[in-house]
């Protein structure tokens, strides 16, 4: 359970470069288009990355991530968000809790990608946001099995009955947005 879980030290995970190749602040930016997102969850927060830059928008931000030391680190560093520990295929959460709920990096590490995006979907109120690699080798990020192939998320989402699907290629990523 949760064997892909991405463990490395917190310097790394917050370092300019890992930034600069997440696109912070373009992502969130393209997250909150469309719409006033006054409430986000941050599902899989780890350090708190785009919790914190969330907040920085001014977005009333709650955090979870299955590992509860990412959880305490999270609080030490975003101290402007709420935090707790739980997992994505468990969200607990009532229905339509956020405006939006984003998943940074973290589909692919689901035990249950499908059953995820579903618990995304029913803590959303308008739209979820999920960030991801592309589905080919690299030399930095998870093994290619690991990754979720674009055509697989897009039609998982269809399947649940997101009203509306997009991706935006970034650099190195990709951003899915689902409107509930």
């Amino acid at each position: 359970m949760h064997e892909r879980r991405y463990n490395a030290e917190i310097d790394r995970l917050r370092s300019p470069e890992r930034t600069e190749r997440l696109e912070v602040s373009r992502v969130i930016d393209l997250c909150l288009e469309g719409g006033p997102m006054h409430t986000v969850l941050d599902v899989g927060t780890g350090s708190g990355l785009f919790a914190e830059g969330f907040s920085q928008k001014g977005v009333a931000v709650t955090g979870i991530d299955a590992n509860l030391e990412m959880v305490d680190v999270a609080r030490k560093l975003v101290s402007s968000a709420q935090f707790e520990q739980a997992t994505v295929d468990s969200i607990p959460f009532d229905d339509k809790s956020f405006d939006l709920v984003f998943l940074g990096l973290v589909l692919h590490e689901a035990d249950d990608a499908e059953q995820a995006l579903k618990e995304c979907k029913r803590c959303a109120r308008h739209s979820v946001s999920v960030l991801e690699w592309a589905y080919r080798e690299e030399d930095f990020g998870p093994p290619l099995e690991h990754r979720l192939k674009s055509e697989d998320v897009v039609s998982m989402a269809k399947k649940l009955g997101f009203k509306s699907t997009s991706v935006i290629t970034l650099k190195k990523l990709l951003l899915y947005q689902f409107q509930v």
